[in-house]
């Protein structure tokens, strides 16, 4: 009799009853307390349960005080009746009411106690409210009961704390159970699936089998969803055999599990195979197939099989299905297809969904429309931290590094804990923008949160490094990562290559095929930007020829980027067009950009506007080319040209890049700009760098005058290059750094001529290394030369 008010309570409180003899006869006595404020209001006299439940409606406030008064002074039988009348129970008013049933005994009333029935009602409902508090109170009066070695109630402990996600508590009950049934097993194994972790999930499914206990559809059904969240493909055949083997009914849900699973783990041919062996196809069944076709990038049959299951299948689509179909718009990047779904689930009221809505976020970004997957985030109700990783993906996405970090930072002031995902995510913007300093930071809080060992997250931790200008610190992460994958080989190449270290570059892809790792399109782009980047044209060559030939791998327009700027280093600017003109690939502004820089290296101005039209023609807003290309006509003297380019852009609203160099020391952060006067201080390195001008014997006015008409002379001496923000960045970092250390300094556009030339001498003069980052590449200036061979 005990269970029965917990099951009634639970799962049908709303049904009306009557207040009978037999009622009053199982439950305590009221309270006689009259205290209360709603008491007068409700129990002073035999009201009927219309008058009852209009009054709840119009003072619910009110009456959840009540009922915890009720509550927390221990006459439940007052705040069960109060709680029959409440039409609108939240997860508050339930998380009240559970409470009240544990610190009172759980139905201790006239003696009779709670046993193995009552509490599993009650486990359950802590977990259908995810509240681990309230379960784990239960949990504290089922062992003081002496009911916790039962088996019904060690699985429902079982299955609350995987709902909740608390899969070591789960894993504790789980192995303390003196025995264990299938469901046991069975409850294990999905949650472990249901907390990501399909590994200890098909451990555990090993281990039920080592006992010699058979499993069931909803053993298959879990296991296999394993399979799909590890991409497990030979244990999923395996399941798949045992299954035939034993006979095992193949009902609905086992057959769409055995679909799903083989659609994530890459075989929609076998996935399509038993699709169609389906009789009564479920929308479960068609969501995993077009869910399946999404995944693998088969953007084009997700869309077909949702016509198929109107028309075929007669079934509406569901919220699940606009879910599935999201990643195939952002795919194709048809964004009228995406916001066609968007509109669907509007008009079919899914909306709001925190999982639908973070796919609308992602699926804007990847279709690089940042305002309204910003104003769905800012609108969302409810946030989890895939919300907060596919906002900050969509900005990583469409360049706005800068807004990536603040909501990288707002969310770290949050309860939500970044994740391996998000901190994958974000370092690529640190990478980009963040000091030396800055990096080493957010690599410690990494440390902090032990997803230092992430594969994932080390291949992030490498490229930052990278990037921010600490080659050594990058490769000694490299060397220590315990599991290393094809990223990470990419990671550190491209790492060697922007640093204009090509030949370590060959060297470490000649140990990453020796350890039996294949190459992909991406280790190519960083192996022909090595070879490009130091000069070294044959090799080039070689690695080109050898995608198809060795590999199978067609070539892509980065690939031809490369080869285009290997031809431009040799001067051979015929050739170069010609290889534009034969390219299989539609020409992009990065390939007619590099025959542009050749053009200005060989000073060509007639083929440099060939490829300034096509670059204008892709990118109307490229300043770069506007600025590259005025600065070849005045060297030129074609002023009438310069003056054409300069309206040009003015009409255009295109300024040129303020130059503006940073040299990080310590805590502190200098930044200095084209001809400095911010503060007194700045004189001091004035007076450096006249001194070193004249120790490596620089006229600063010599050099291509000619580019200046006679009128201009004055003013051009007083904004020479002498002025320029790297050249006292430099001289501020050899005044302020230790004799010995290498200079760093960061430039926000692409070095000039004349600042390259002072940045060798000095390093040949001072003995110092100078690392310079401009826009392109890393300029690792010693002893007189440049690691980019002068060609940048």
């Amino acid at each position: 009799m005990a269970s029965t008010f917990p099951h009634t309570y639970f799962y049908n409180s709303k049904r009306p009853r009557n207040a009978s003899r037999e009622k009053r006869a199982r439950t305590p006595q009221t309270n006689p307390d009259t205290d209360l404020i709603l008491k007068p209001r409700i129990f002073k006299t035999a009201r009927s349960k219309r008058n009852q439940s209009f009054l709840v409606e119009r003072n619910s406030v009110s009456l959840t005080r009540a009922l915890s008064s009720y509550v927390e002074r221990g006459y439940m039988k007052n705040a069960l009746d109060l709680f029959e009348n409440m039409r609108q129970c939240d997860t508050f008013i339930w998380n009240v009411m559970i409470r009240g049933f544990v610190d009172n005994g759980l139905m201790e009333f006239g003696g009779v106690r709670g046993d193995n029935f009552t509490y599993p009602f009650v486990i359950k409902a802590c977990g259908g409210l995810y509240d681990l508090a309230e379960g784990e109170r239960v949990h504290g009066k089922v062992i003081k009961s002496g009911l916790d070695l039962d088996v019904y109630i060690g699985n429902s402990l079982i299955i609350m704390y995987a709902k909740i996600g608390c899969i070591e508590s789960a894993e504790m009950v789980f192995r303390e159970m003196p025995v264990r049934d299938l469901v046991s097993w069975n409850s294990m194994i999905s949650g472990y699936v249901s907390v990501g972790d399909g590994w200890r999930s098909l451990s555990c499914f090993r281990e039920m089998q080592a006992s010699g206990i058979k499993l069931d559809r909803f053993s298959v059904i879990g296991i296999l969803g394993a399979c799909s969240l590890e991409g497990f493909l030979r244990n999923g055949k395996e399941i798949h055999c045992q299954m035939m083997r034993s006979r095992l009914e193949l009902d609905v849900m086992v057959q769409t599990s055995l679909v799903d699973m083989y659609a994530k783990c890459g075989r929609m041919d076998y996935a399509e195979r038993l699709f169609d062996q389906i009789t009564d196809k479920s929308i479960v069944a068609w969501n995993a197939m077009i869910g399946g076709y999404s995944l693998n990038a088969q953007s084009f049959e997700s869309f077909a099989y949702v016509r198929k299951m109107q028309e075929g299948g007669k079934l509406h689509p569901d919220w699940i299905t606009m879910i599935n179909l999201l990643p195939s718009c952002a795919q194709l990047e048809a964004i009228l297809l995406g916001k066609s779904v968007h509109g669907f689930a509007i008009r079919n009221g899914f909306l709001p969904h925190l999982v639908l809505e973070t796919a609308l976020v992602d699926m804007y970004g990847e279709c690089r429309k940042l305002k309204p997957a910003e104003c769905l985030f800012g609108q969302m109700n409810e946030r989890n931290l895939i919300s907060w990783n596919a906002m900050i993906a969509s900005y990583m996405k469409n360049g706005e590094n800068r807004k990536a970090m603040t909501l990288f930072q707002d969310l770290c002031n949050k309860t939500l804990k970044p994740d391996a995902t998000t901190i994958a995510s974000i370092l690529p913007a640190y990478a980009e923008l963040a000091s030396l300093r800055e990096a080493e930071q957010i690599h410690g809080y990494v440390t902090k949160l032990k997803l230092d060992s992430n594969t994932f997250v080390s291949n992030s931790i490498v490229f930052m490094y990278g990037k921010c200008g600490n080659l050594l610190r990058a490769r000694e992460i490299f060397d220590r990562m315990t599991f290393k994958d094809v990223i990470s080989w990419n990671t550190v190449i491209m790492a060697y290559a922007i640093h204009g270290f090509g030949r370590i570059s060959i060297e470490l892809f000649s140990e990453m095929r020796e350890k039996g790792f294949e190459p992909n399109g991406s280790t190519f782009v960083s192996l022909l930007l090595s070879c490009s980047v130091a000069g070294l044209v044959n090799e080039g060559w070689e690695y080109f020829n050898s995608m198809k030939r060795d590999y199978n791998i067609n070539p892509g327009i980065e690939h031809y980027g490369c080869i285009l700027d290997l031809i431009g280093r040799t001067g051979n600017l015929d050739h170069a067009k010609n290889f534009i003109e034969e390219m299989p690939l539609a020409p992009t502004a990065r390939i007619w950009g590099s025959l542009l820089t050749a053009s200005r290296n060989k000073g060509d101005v007639e083929l440099a506007e060939i490829a300034a039209e096509h670059i204008l023609s892709l990118e109307h807003d490229n300043t770069g080319c506007y600025v590259l290309l005025s600065n070849m006509y005045a060297e030129a003297g074609r002023w009438e040209d310069v003056e054409r380019i300069k309206f040009h852009m003015k009409k255009e609203g295109l300024e040129k890049s303020v130059g503006c160099s940073v040299v990080d020391l310590s805590s502190k952060t200098f930044r200095f700009v084209n001809q400095d006067r911010s503060d007194n201080e700045i004189n001091m390195v004035y007076d450096v760098l006249d001194i070193i001008s004249k120790k490596i014997g620089e006229d600063v006015y010599v050099h291509s005058l000619t580019k200046f008409r006679p009128s201009d002379l004055e003013k051009k001496r007083a904004n020479s290059a002498k002025s320029h923000s790297l050249r006292l960045a430099i001289c501020f970092g050899l005044i302020s750094t230790t004799i010995g250390n290498p200079v760093l300094v960061r430039k926000n556009i692409r070095i000039c001529e004349a600042c390259h030339r002072f940045a060798k001498r000095i390093s040949e003069t001072t003995k110092r290394e100078i690392i310079v980052r401009d826009s392109k590449i890393f300029h690792h200036f010693n002893g007189g030369h440049c690691s980019c061979g002068d060609y940048w």
